[in-house]
Order: structure tokens, then sequence, then C-alpha cells
């Protein structure tokens, strides 16, 4: 394993939207006194312990060092982060539709796990599936995980149980999964498809969080159950690409989204909210298009942080460990566009200030390991297979 200690840091403070090219918070005014985020460079030691084909998504089995990542192409590898071993996922896994943002997605142990177990559990994987003719949408399924060694696994009886309205195109799937602290629901991103006005019509699944039962079903209590059908399944609406979702220790749930041409956004997200695509953006249109700004009056939920330029973001991460003590309940962004991975402080409800560090490399995912330390996965770089990087805190 090779070690780096990246040497700069850029930190971007917060501003208003009159001097785009800085982050913007709150449509709030904070001062940028140009202090780094660590005297020296980045707060963390970057350790890099093995490369990938198009990482996309990772999840540890639960009280286990060992980390499951998932490749875009298809296949699921294995690495030991204790002591570097790696393995795979043998077979089971489901046929994807491969191309441009499609392939094999998310991957989640589902709720049934225990701590320290090592086999026999439920595994949920998202994926870019075909349709008929040149259609194609996200799926969601579900199987179970036997290991008969450490590195050796395979998955049975995969079923899917949720399918995304399949239209033509290969972008913006989303497909993020996650479980509620409870573990009675599961939480699922569904993105736009770059098709903009399905995101503010609730006769199909497309520009929403969703809220489903562990088979995939709509949950009761949704906040448009009463209209059945797709409607029934969503949770929030109006959003484009939503690549990362987490909750935060205090329960609340959080999201980060790509905008269009720049206005990524971070919301909190709400019950029945509606939070504006593509009515309104802090970004614009690819062409040049203009796209009303988010004000006061417009009726929907505004963004808590937005970025102008794009980082792109690609996954996120509320941190809940003890390693960094300082970032506990914050929210952790790798950026694509950007190369980077960006720290906003939250304060309940609220975010504080954001930080931005520069990787060098686009970033894909980041995992919070057993241990408290982070796990970054390179989208790619310069062309080749991406790095999976183990981040510590400095000396």
């Amino acid at each position: 394993m090779r070690v780096l200690i990246f040497a700069s840091t850029i930190a971007l403070a917060a501003c208003t939207a009159e001097r785009p090219g800085i982050v913007v918070l709150n449509n709030n005014e904070t001062s940028d006194d140009g202090a780094s985020a660590a005297s020296g460079g980045l707060p963390f030691t970057v350790t890099e312990m093995g490369n990938f084909d198009e990482p996309w998504a990772g999840a540890f089995m639960p009280g286990t060092n060992m980390l499951f990542i998932t490749e875009k192409g298809g296949t699921i590898k294995i690495v030991d982060v204790k002591t570097g071993r790696m393995g795979s996922v043998e077979s089971g896994i489901p046929t994807v539709d491969y191309g441009g943002q499609g392939g094999l997605g998310d991957i989640a142990f589902g709720p049934d796990w225990t701590p320290g177990q090592t086999s026999g559990g439920s595994i949920y994987l998202s994926f870019a599936e075909a349709g008929d003719g040149d259609t194609r949408g996200a799926a969601l399924g579900r199987g179970t995980l036997i290991c008969d060694e450490a590195d050796s696994c395979r998955i049975e009886g995969f079923t899917v149980l949720w399918r995304q309205d399949k239209t033509d195109g290969r972008g913006h799937y989303s497909h993020r999964i996650l479980f509620s602290p409870d573990g009675q629901y599961l939480f699922l991103t569904s993105g736009d498809r770059q098709k903009l006005d399905p995101a503010q019509d609730r006769s199909n699944n497309l520009g929403a969080v969703l809220r489903l039962t562990l088979d995939g079903q709509a949950a009761a209590g949704n906040p448009w159950e009463s209209e059945g059908g797709s409607a029934a399944e969503i949770w929030s609406m109006g959003h484009r690409n939503l690549l990362g979702l987490d909750f935060a220790p205090d329960g609340r749930l959080w999201e980060i989204e790509m905008g269009p041409r720049h206005g990524d956004e971070l919301n909190l997200v709400e019950r029945g909210a509606n939070y504006g695509w593509p009515v309104r953006s802090n970004g614009d249109h690819y062409d040049g298009r203009d796209i009303p700004d988010h004000t006061a009056d417009d009726g929907f939920a505004k963004p808590k942080a937005y970025w102008v330029p794009a980082i792109s973001p690609a996954s996120l991460l509320i941190y809940s460990g003890d390693l960094f003590a300082a970032w506990k309940g914050d929210a952790l962004i790798p950026g694509l566009s950007g190369q980077s991975i960006t720290h906003v402080d939250i304060n309940g409800a609220e975010v504080v200030s954001t930080t931005t560090y520069d990787m060098g490399n686009r970033m894909r995912e980041i995992v919070e390991g057993p241990d408290g330390a982070l796990y970054a996965l390179e989208d790619e770089r310069r062309g080749s297979d991406g790095s999976l990087l183990k981040l510590t805190p400095r000396p």
C-alpha cells in the first residue's frame, strides 16, 4: 500500500448568489478569511488500498472489516480493509444495462444482519435494467448473501422488488439505497432520467425520494398514499439526479443532488416537500437557457446549500464515528467534476459552513469504516482504474 499526504487545501466560504463561483449557503453571506482547514495541508493521511474498474458504491458487511464494492460493469469486489485481502461475489448478480450512467449501482446490507454475521443475510442492489425497445430504468432487488469464505461469496434467490418507470436514455437513474434508523423502511432515490417535467408529476416515480417497505412496496403513511399508484411511493418530489442520501444522528434525512449547469443542492428532506425541479434551480440549462432561481415566495423547499460552479456530488455520508471527532454529525460529499471531498458543518437543520479538499481525481463514493476511518472511491484516475483510499486523521 502506498501512503500519500496531499499538500493542498481549497477552502470555500459561503456567499450570496450575486457572487458566483463560490459555495452559497442559505442565501446568507459569511466572510472568507482564506484560512486553510488544516495547517500545512489536508487534515487526513491518504493510503491507497487497491484499484477497481469504475467503482460506484461501497458498503461494509456489518460489524466486519469486509468492504463490498460495486463496479458499474456488473461485478462486486470485496476487500478486507484490515489485511488487504481481496475477493469477489462470484455469482447471483443481476444482469445490468451498462452504458452512459447506467450499470450496477448501490449496495446495502439489509436490517436483518447482526454485527459480526458473515453469511446468510439479505443484500440489496440497485442497477440499470433494460426494458422493451430502446428503454431502460433503474431497478431494486434483494437476495441472500452466502459467503463460504471471507473473500468468496455468492447471491442466492435475487428478486427484483421495485422498478423505475422506463424511458429512453442512459442518465439520471440515481438509485441510492438507505434504510431508516429503525430498520422498518427503505428509502430510495429515483432520478428524473433527464426528462425534467416528470419530477413535478406524481403519476410516475421519477425525480423523487421514495419511502418503501423492505419488500419494495409503497409504505403506509406516505404523503400521497391516497392517490395510489406511483404517488403512493413518493416521500418528496421535485428532484433532479439524487446521488446521495443519509440520516443524521438526530434523525433528519439529508440528500445531495446534481444541478443542471451548476446549482448542485444539499437538501433537508421533509415529508411531502417539493424541491422545485425543473421549475426552479440555482443553475441553468446546459444550452444556456435560464432557470429561475429559488425565491422566498416560490412555494418550493429551498436547498440548505448549493454550489456554483458545480462540484458534481456523487454520494453523501453523514459521519457518525469518533476518529474524526470534530466531524461527527456533519456531511461529507465526494465530487466528480470538483475532484474533491467537501466537508459540510451541519448544526441541526442548518448548514454552518463548508470546506472543500482538493483530491486531484474524480471522487465517487465515501464510506465510514467500523473503526471510524473513511474509505473513498475514485471514479477513475485519468482514464485508468479508480483507487480505494483510506483516510485517517493526520498525526
